[in-house]
């Protein structure tokens, strides 16, 4: 993975186009209704998404409706409630301070859907709990109008079955399996760049992280992380073989030690970003690609090794978890292990 999405990127241009499109309308309107938000954008996606939110908002509330009182449950009642969501849906009034917050939301998750689908399908299928509710699942599609194919399959698929709940880990196992069925290619963005940028220029290079950082990006290293890094580095040749040890017979494997000390990658002295838990700082595309290719779609596994190497107490440690549990089955040349392991640095360093 040479790239990767940076939601704050994403974020800082959807304010800043959520602001253009609020400026336009609210400079002749005090509130917006229903019909006037399904045309709002030039992005149907944004519009749709925005109706998407005023809908689970309304849900969420008369899921929360009980009363010692009254029977909420009864047939009649649920009859009645629906059809006060349809009155209401025609009579949607929002003021600029209360429809801020739901555009901005929706412009940002369109931007996702249209430039790294993956990350959007890790952020739906993940759900609440790293669990997958059949039916919450169903209304998400339904306002999903970009690249949505491997999701609707997988409604399909799950639908098929009678299945409510599944986890999160049969949850990745299902979208791989589909991502290749049905060969899925991402949208062109071209079209979707031209919208945006009728509204606010947009340069779709400024949504992306290359790796390594650019020296620019790069937090000074103080005096203190110095020494401390110097001794984690030090911590890996201890603990890798001998230098001289390449005149012996190749093995069949290399060790995790021997591949991270002759990597020709940038050492993490010169790209420095401490983190406090490898958990807290993974992107969902991230956690996607890991539990994809390093742990065999098993995102329990995952979350499991996440979880012993937040808890150790120094870099030896963790080389050694790897090296015993997961090494075995990972490619040491891949993107994806060379970024897990940066990340396993970065937390000990």
């Amino acid at each position: 993975m040479d790239e990767k999405i940076s939601l704050e990127a994403i974020a800082l241009y959807g304010d800043a186009y959520t602001g253009k499109i609020l400026d336009r309308f609210f400079s002749s309107k005090e509130k917006i209704t229903g019909s006037e938000i399904l045309s709002l954008c030039n992005v149907q996606q944004v519009n749709l998404f925005v109706i998407r939110e005023l809908f689970k908002t309304w849900k969420g509330e008369t899921k929360n409706l009980k009363s010692p009182y009254f029977a909420y449950d009864n047939p009649d009642v649920k009859e009645a409630l629906e059809h006060l969501m349809s009155v209401l849906s025609k009579n949607i009034s929002i003021d600029r301070p209360h429809f801020e917050p739901l555009l901005k939301k929706a412009v940002s998750q369109t931007l996702l859907v249209v430039f790294d689908p993956y990350d959007f399908f890790a952020m739906i299928i993940t759900g609440q709990d790293n669990k997958l509710e059949v039916s919450p699942f169903k209304e998400e599609i339904r306002y999903l109008k970009v690249n949505k194919a491997p999701l609707e399959r997988m409604l399909q698929k799950l639908e098929e079955k009678g299945v409510r709940e599944i986890s999160g880990n049969e949850a990745f196992s299902i979208l791989d399996q589909i991502l290749e069925e049905v060969s899925f290619n991402p949208e062109d963005v071209e079209e979707y760049l031209e919208k945006f940028s009728s509204v606010l220029p947009l340069d779709a290079s400024s949504f992306y992280v290359a790796k390594p950082l650019p020296p620019a990006t790069i937090k000074p290293v103080e005096p203190e992380q110095r020494e401390e890094k110097q001794k984690a580095q030090e911590t890996v040749k201890e603990y890798s073989k001998p230098a001289g040890i390449a005149q012996q017979p190749v093995q069949a494997s290399t060790s995790i030690n021997e591949t991270m000390t002759r990597s020709n990658r940038p050492s993490i002295v010169d790209n420095f970003q401490k983190i406090a838990k490898i958990k807290d700082s993974l992107t969902i595309n991230q956690k996607f690609m890991f539990t994809k290719v390093l742990f065999h779609g098993d995102f329990e596994l995952f979350s499991k090794a996440i979880d012993h190497l937040d808890k150790l107490d120094n870099i030896k440690a963790a080389l050694r978890y790897i090296e015993d549990e997961h090494a075995s089955a990972w490619d040491n040349e891949s993107e994806e292990f060379h970024e897990f392991m940066e990340l396993i640095e970065k937390r000990f360093v």
